[in-house]
């Protein structure tokens, strides 16, 4: 079993940054992969970005690619999300996610365990 909770979010204007961390509890950290997901109101969860358990690539939606930087230290348990350059369009509750062993799918379904989120705001 694991616990994931999700912290740094807040209110940025647009062209700031911001990072987001989600620390992780249980066991074997290192054999999970990770991935960041985001959902405003009355859309789908969407993939932002995602990071296998071998840690050697990582995978960004279009929306996002040479914006933001997903990474994880596996002796904190922690994988972070850092975002620059924001939008307003990417206001929305951020999620973490993992699913042992995985290769950093974008597909929501791949992932067994997620945090509660964490709220961005981007202002114009």
């Amino acid at each position: 079993q694991v616990q994931l909770v999700e912290s740094g979010g807040g209110l940025v204007q647009a062209g700031g940054s911001l990072g987001l961390s989600c620390a992780a509890s249980g066991r074997a950290f290192s054999s999970y992969a990770l991935g960041w997901f985001r959902q405003t109101p009355g859309k789908e969860r969407e993939f932002v970005a995602a990071i296998p358990w071998s840690g050697k690539s990582t995978n960004y939606a279009a929306s996002v690619k040479d914006r933001f930087t997903i990474s994880r230290d596996n002796a904190k348990n922690t994988v972070y999300l850092q975002m620059n350059s924001l939008k307003p369009e990417d206001t929305a509750v951020y999620y973490c996610a993992a699913v042992r062993y995985g290769l950093g799918s974008p597909s929501l379904q791949s992932y067994t365990y997620w945090g509660q989120g964490t709220q961005v705001t981007v202002s114009s």
